[in-house]
């Protein structure tokens, strides 16, 4: 099998930010078969199926390496409630606990979540969760390309920046270490290759030295990616101070967690040292700029950058959308650096493309060129907002929307084809989402209504 997209500006994201106008490219089975003038390209395919590209720009797809599908759930509550950024620290990114939901039900939220993850262009996820055997299967048939990796801990009784005493609770260690090694024996591997499974300790504050050495031996035999919560927030630190005595990344390094295998997120509260110390290490920042402006708080992206890391892009929590991610981490890292043409859209663009990939431990994907894995999505350029599109990455990343996206392609597969999303149920997974979540936050609201502390929220509940 193979097609043709002709007569299309074709972005590749490659060491020289090449942008081919009124170019070929020629996918063939899985693989980008070539990129060249139209002429030669339909010379050398004469067979392909032939798809018109005019008014089409193709990119490469999107790598989000730090998100958490379900907690679509809490969209539009746990965005304004983030915790302080000075003492008293008591744990926890919430005064407001998320309402339970079945495994059945949760595998709906992240189904939602991969559905705008497809619509927004990604074609690669991190997905940082615990249970992922859960809703693994789902995950599978979205068509996405996806490292899983399933967290474990064991500190008992708190959450994430909590500078309270550090209760070791041992049979949470061990039983987050089974299901990262079940995960992996049943998942690794499955959709043809699309699906990988690594790891992720929670946090540094939520694990102890010992746990630690464990995840890291675990990830040397499993020979894979790990993850973690680092710097998230101010209290993180606080806490790590409190129970070892030095910084959340002294912490790791002093255990030989630092790789450049490990996808550390968020450092946003981190003391120059610190940032040192991860690029000696090369390891990979997720810079996860939508939530961090939330929060009001950023990484120092570009020190990072010059220390050695490699920058990658997230999404986190409550949103899927890398195209808004992008531009957020443009327009925050220009303010940081009171400079109005640094980074670059290009610079975004490939922290959110092909940095993700090589994050993920992917090296032939994440930029278009012949012989890489085909993933792509195909971009709209005859929208009012986006004409004249006189240079593509900068209109795109500047005033690209995600319903610019009309089509998403992983290993040479449509997920989603002229705005129609193949591999997924959209509107039932929306109906359905839409009324667990709402049964679930009613039930909640119903039976502590002094956690009724937004404004705006629906009388029935």
């Amino acid at each position: 099998m193979s097609l043709v997209i002709h007569a299309t500006t074709i972005v590749t994201g490659d060491d020289a930010d090449t942008v081919h106008h009124g170019a070929s490219i020629a996918i063939r089975d899985d693989r980008i078969a070539a990129i060249g003038p139209d002429d030669e390209v339909a010379r050398a395919f004469p067979e392909a199926e032939r798809i018109d590209g005019r008014n089409r720009a193709v990119f490469p797809g999107f790598a989000n390496i730090h998100t958490h599908l379900g907690m679509t759930l809490a969209r539009g509550l746990y965005e304004d409630l983030s915790p302080p950024h000075k003492p008293p620290f008591s744990g926890g990114l919430s005064p407001l606990p998320l309402p339970k939901l079945s495994a059945e039900e949760y595998a709906v939220m992240c189904q939602l979540g991969a559905l705008e993850a497809i619509r927004s262009g990604t074609t690669a996820v991190l997905e940082d969760g615990a249970n992922i055997a859960g809703y693994a299967p789902q995950m599978v048939e979205t068509g996405l390309r996806m490292l899983l990796a399933e967290r474990t801990w064991d500190r008992g009784n708190t959450s994430i920046g909590d500078p309270g005493p550090f209760e070791q609770d041992d049979r949470l260690g061990e039983a987050g270490l089974q299901r990262i090694a079940d995960l992996h024996a049943k998942w690794h591997g499955a959709g043809q290759g699309r699906i990988s499974v690594g790891l992720a300790a929670w946090a540094p504050d939520m694990c102890s030295p010992g746990l630690l050495k464990r995840v890291r031996a675990m990830q040397e035999e499993l020979d894979t990616v790990a993850t973690i919560h680092l710097n998230q927030i101010w209290g993180e630190v606080a806490a790590v101070q409190a129970h070892r005595g030095m910084l959340p990344t002294e912490y790791l390094a002093s255990l030989d967690f630092l790789s450049p295998r490990l996808v550390c997120a968020h450092c946003r509260c981190m003391a120059h040292r610190e940032e040192k110390l991860l690029g000696k290490a090369r390891t990979c920042v997720s810079f996860n700029s939508a939530i961090a402006a939330r929060r009001g708080l950023s990484p120092r992206v570009a020190v990072l950058e010059q220390e050695g890391c490699t920058i990658g892009m997230g999404s986190d929590n409550m949103a899927e959308d890398m195209v808004e991610v992008t531009r957020t981490g443009l327009f925050m890292e220009r303010i940081r650096r009171e400079d109005g043409r640094n980074p670059t859209p290009e610079q975004a663009l490939r922290w959110a493309t092909r940095n993700g990939y090589a994050a993920m431990g992917i090296s032939d994907a994440g930029f278009l060129a012949p012989g890489n894995k085909a993933d792509l999505i195909v971009v709209r350029t005859d929208r009012p907002h986006l004409v004249p599109m006189i240079r593509t990455v900068s209109t795109f990343v500047h005033q690209g929307q995600p319903h610019d996206v009309e089509s998403v392609m992983v290993d040479g597969v449509w997920l989603m084809r002229d705005g129609t999303v193949r591999t997924m149920d959209e509107a039932t997974i929306v109906k359905e989402a839409d009324r667990i979540a709402r049964r679930a936050w009613g039930d909640l609201f119903a039976a502590k209504p002094e956690l009724r502390i937004l404004p705006g929220l629906p009388a029935a509940f």
